[in-house]
């Protein structure tokens, strides 16, 4: 069994063909798929994913590179989705200081306001982290939550410790497969097996063998054997360990 942490299954991307989508996951043992909203006006269409497809579950935020768009009273509607729904994580949230037309406040603010949300419904979290890792440390040590995952993970070694140190684990996926992705390769061979988990992002972050095109869930199979390649072990090994990283964080079992 494979759990694809993040997997943005509600996209626009997948909606010709979303049913083979989902079946070609299922069908190289992707059993979970967490499926994380990323604006209050796609929460709906999030929830009728989880709801149609076997194995997918829900995470309800607002994401950094969407704020602009979002309103203040977006806030207290997250809250009753939370509330309502009792989704697996708050996510997908974070910073993102690589886009320059964001204001870094107003991501902030989000960022600061949904931590909140997730401490008070004791939550774990779905991390955006693109060349924030740092800011985002500062925000967790300050607003404890319950964990999560850092999603898409491509700091150091010591800033990798300081996620762990938090109740966090790292997301790797389709940068990983790259021969040039020197950094994120390292991790993945050589961080404790424990604070990994797989994703692919689909339809984004495609793995290497793709040429840029489409991702999908169904990729999280070969995105295994890549690890367990690095890591000098069988795929059985990367699964099980992976799973149960995931199992504990998002679903406390």
């Amino acid at each position: 069994m494979l759990i694809d942490t993040h997997c943005h299954l509600d996209a626009a991307e997948f909606d010709a063909d979303r049913d083979a989508v989902h079946a070609a996951a299922l069908a190289v043992g992707v059993e979970r798929i967490v499926v994380p909203a990323v604006a209050v006006a796609g929460f709906e269409k999030t929830k009728a994913t989880v709801e149609r497809y076997a194995g997918c579950l829900a995470a309800y935020g607002i994401h950094p590179m969407l704020v602009m768009q979002a309103q203040e009273g977006d806030l207290a509607l997250l809250r009753d989705w939370l509330a309502r729904e009792r989704p697996v994580a708050v996510g997908e949230i974070g910073l993102d200081l690589f886009v320059g037309d964001i204001d870094p406040a107003r991501q902030e603010f989000f960022f600061v306001e949904q931590l909140k949300l997730a401490r008070e419904f004791d939550l774990p979290v779905l991390l955006h982290v693109r060349r924030a890792v740092d800011p985002i440390l500062k925000q967790l040590r300050r607003i404890r939550v319950r964990g999560g995952i850092a999603h898409a993970f491509n700091g150091s070694a010591q800033q990798a410790d300081e996620f762990i140190k938090l109740g966090f684990v790292l997301g790797f996926g389709g940068a990983m497969t790259f021969s040039g992705s020197t950094r994120i390769r390292e991790l993945a061979k050589s961080l404790l097996l424990e604070s990994i988990v797989l994703e692919t992002d689909a339809p984004d972050i495609p793995p290497a063998w793709l040429n840029g095109g489409r991702n999908s869930p169904a990729e999280l199979a070969r995105i295994a054997d890549v690890l367990a390649e690095l890591r000098s072990l069988s795929r059985a090994e990367i699964m099980s360990a992976t799973t149960a990283n995931a199992r504990r964080v998002l679903l406390r079992t």
